[in-house]
C-alpha cells in the first residue's frame, strides 16, 4: 500500500478524496489547498494524499524521483510507459478499496490528480468498475487513449468527470487535455472542462470551480440516500 498523508476535515467522514500530486512532487504538496477549498457547510471529508513510488524518469536523465510511471520524452503521447501507468492503477485503486473497508462506500469517494497524478486519475476512470463520486483531472491527460478504448468499463461513464487546464500551460499543452475531454465526451462520459489563463498550475478561479463541483456531488449523493 502508499504511503500517505490524511486531513479529516471532521471526525466519523462522510466523503473521502484521493489527490494524486505531479511527478517529482509528494503527497504534501496538495495539503495547503484543504483549507481554501473546503467549506463551512460541507459534511466530514477525509483527504488522502500519497507519496509516489521512487522510479527514475528517462526524461530527467534518468534521475529518481517520486512518479506514477515514467516519462521517456518530451511528447508524453510517445512511448508511454504502460506497465508503470498499470502498477499505478492497482495502487491506487487499492487506496480506494481501503476507503471502502474504512466505511466509506466507492460512491463518496471522489479521485483528484494533477499533471501526473491526473493521468493516472483519469487512466483508473476509464478501467473502474465500481462507482465513485467524481474524477478531477487538473493539468492533465488521458494517456495510452488506444488501449483505454478497449478496455473502458460501462459502470464508469456514470461517473462525472472535471478537467481543468491553463492556457498557457508548457509542460502538459492544454490542446492535449481538451482532446482528452474530446476523447471521453466521445465515450459518453459526462465531463465538466474549464480552462484559465495560467501556466502549469492551480489558481484560485479553479479552486472555487472545483469546490462547486464537489459540492453538486454532496447534493446529489444526499439526495439519492433521502
Amino acid at each position: 500500500m502508499l504511503e500517505t498523508i490524511e486531513i479529516e476535515t471532521a471526525p466519523n467522514p462522510r466523503f473521502s478524496v484521493v489527490w494524486l500530486h505531479g511527478l517529482g512532487a509528494d503527497g504534501g504538496d496538495f495539503e495547503p489547498v484543504v483549507p481554501e477549498l473546503v467549506r463551512r457547510a460541507w459534511p466530514a471529508l477525509r483527504f488522502v494524499f500519497p507519496h509516489a513510488p521512487k522510479r527514475a524518469v528517462t526524461l530527467n536523465g534518468g534521475m529518481e524521483m517520486r512518479a506514477w510511471y515514467d516519462i521517456t520524452g518530451p511528447r508524453l503521447e510517445d512511448r508511454q510507459d504502460a506497465a508503470g501507468i498499470q502498477a499505478s492503477i492497482h495502487q491506487v485503486s487499492a487506496l480506494l478499496d481501503r476507503e471502502t473497508a474504512r466505511g466509506v462506500p466507492p460512491e463518496r469517494q471522489f479521485l483528484i490528480g494533477f499533471s501526473q497524478g491526473a493521468a493516472i486519475a483519469l487512466s483508473t476512470l476509464v478501467r473502474r468498475t465500481r462507482l465513485l463520486a467524481g474524477v478531477v483531472a487538473l493539468s492533465g491527460y488521458l494517456p495510452l487513449a488506444d488501449q483505454a478504448r478497449s478496455e473502458a468499463s460501462e459502470i464508469s461513464r456514470q461517473i462525472p468527470v472535471f478537467i481543468g487546464h491553463g492556457s498557457l500551460d508548457p509542460m502538459v499543452a492544454m490542446a492535449l487535455g481538451a482532446s482528452s475531454r474530446d476523447w471521453l465526451t466521445h465515450q459518453r462520459y459526462s465531463v465538466e472542462w474549464h480552462s484559465y489563463l495560467m501556466a502549469h498550475a492551480v489558481c484560485a478561479d479553479e479552486i472555487a470551480d472545483l469546490g462547486n463541483f464537489l459540492q453538486h456531488r454532496f447534493a446529489a449523493a444526499a439526495s439519492a440516500h433521502a
